[in-house]
């Protein structure tokens, strides 16, 4: 793990800290986000008794990369993720599968974040490059997978993550 980040304000970038403890079933302590229910300002406008399956956003510090190569400057925070990551294939996790953290915390992966138009407010035509179309025109969403945190404890850079993939079948990440 390379960042940990978090915001008790709505705003799209979150600060990286230098730790974030994580609480079981609400999220980051102190995240605009945290909570039982849903917190994005969407989805509480649809319906905010919903369960809050984004608790924690986890992203790929590999997408930074890709971006940069076609010119956009990402760093971790940026995009408003909790915790970025480095040398796993978030993408390709399925539904279910448990992320141990540090000595402590346990993630939940519930699905694939939806990327909004916000992305593009903050780098202008980001948004293309985190979402696209494959071959087949099925939407690819790379801005990052979503969490429940079913075990807390406090999350710093440099953490070693535990895969502890679901026993089969695996069901494909879907958009939360």
């Amino acid at each position: 793990m390379t960042a940990v980040s978090s915001n008790g304000e709505y705003s799209f970038t979150k600060p990286n800290r230098d730790s974030v403890r994580l609480l079981a079933g609400l999220g980051v302590e102190g995240d605009v986000h945290a909570g039982v229910t849903v917190r994005h300002r969407s989805r509480v406008a649809q319906d905010p008794t919903q369960p809050n399956l984004r608790q924690v956003h986890l992203m790929h510090e590999e997408l930074f990369d890709e971006v940069g190569d076609a010119g956009f400057e990402v760093a971790p925070g940026e995009l408003g993720e909790n915790i970025t990551t480095r040398g796993i294939d978030l993408l390709g996790l399925p539904v279910g599968t448990l992320l141990r953290i540090g000595d402590d915390a346990v993630l939940e992966v519930t699905g694939l974040r939806n990327p909004c138009l916000q992305i593009d407010h903050f780098r202008d035509g980001l948004l293309k490059r985190v979402v696209g179309r494959d071959e087949a025109g099925n939407v690819v969403r790379k801005a990052g997978i979503m969490s429940v945190v079913r075990e807390g404890g406090v999350v710093r850079p440099g953490d070693h993550v535990e895969v502890r993939l679901p026993s089969g079948p695996h069901r494909p990440l879907d958009r939360v």
